[in-house]
């Protein structure tokens, strides 16, 4: 059971927080990085049945193990660097663009993984086979997961260039799979107030009348 102070811990607790990130790129590459892990231990018990290939396969799952927490902060970072740009105005496009790049690589990444883990699913140990294609699972759910991040964020960036090319009055505020556009803006001159009458009650009007008769009455009373 993962203490709570593990990596393990503090990564979930930092995934269901209230922050922007980490948030589900980088839940996509954590999930590529057990895959990989994964696969590392099948092709490490491997070495006897698939000589020519287990010793390359394990190394280069390490590498791709290593790749993926690598990633896993980088999608972080990317996302938040793309919220302090949008808020600041400034390099919006470089850091809408990193929040696709990202998700790209967990993608291609992924791929490779899948693809390692079908040899080792013929080749490698048989009595770790369940274990290979659990890791080629894990890997496509992780290319899912960024293939789908790659296609949401890439129409925030179509959006934010043609919202760019509208100009000022038509721009609106990117987020991660947003697509609400931003308050409309007010001219600072415009000081028009709109004054609307409300109208007046039956008490008013009664008042208002028994006021005019109580005026005709002393009218006469003064002529006598």
């Amino acid at each position: 059971m993962p203490t709570p102070e593990s990596p393990l811990s503090r990564f979930l607790d930092a995934l269901s927080s209230a922050r922007p990130a980490p948030a589900s790129g980088s839940a996509s590459a954590a999930t590529l990085a057990l895959a990989a892990a994964l696969l590392e231990k099948v092709a490490r018990l491997s070495a006897k049945h698939w000589a020519a290939g287990a010793a390359q396969a394990q190394i280069r799952a390490n590498a791709l193990r290593l790749h993926s927490e690598e990633l896993l902060e980088l999608d972080a970072k990317a996302y938040l660097d793309f919220v302090d740009a949008s808020r600041s105005g400034q390099g919006v496009a470089a850091a809408l663009q990193r929040t696709i790049d990202v998700p790209i690589e967990i993608a291609q990444a992924a791929a490779e993984v899948v693809d390692l883990a079908r040899h080792l699913e013929s080749n490698g140990n048989p009595n770790l086979r369940a274990d290979a294609a659990a890791a080629a699972i894990l890997a496509q759910a992780a290319a899912t997961t960024a293939e789908m991040l790659v296609r949401v964020n890439e129409s925030a960036r179509l959006r934010s260039s043609r919202d760019r090319a509208d100009g000022p009055d038509r721009a609106r505020e990117q987020s991660r799979g947003s697509d609400r556009p931003s308050p409309p803006r007010t001219a600072r001159g415009d000081r028009s107030k709109r004054v609307v009458r409300r109208p007046e009650s039956s008490r008013s009007r009664s008042a208002s009348a028994g006021s005019q008769s109580t005026r005709r009455a002393r009218r006469r009373g003064e002529s006598r």
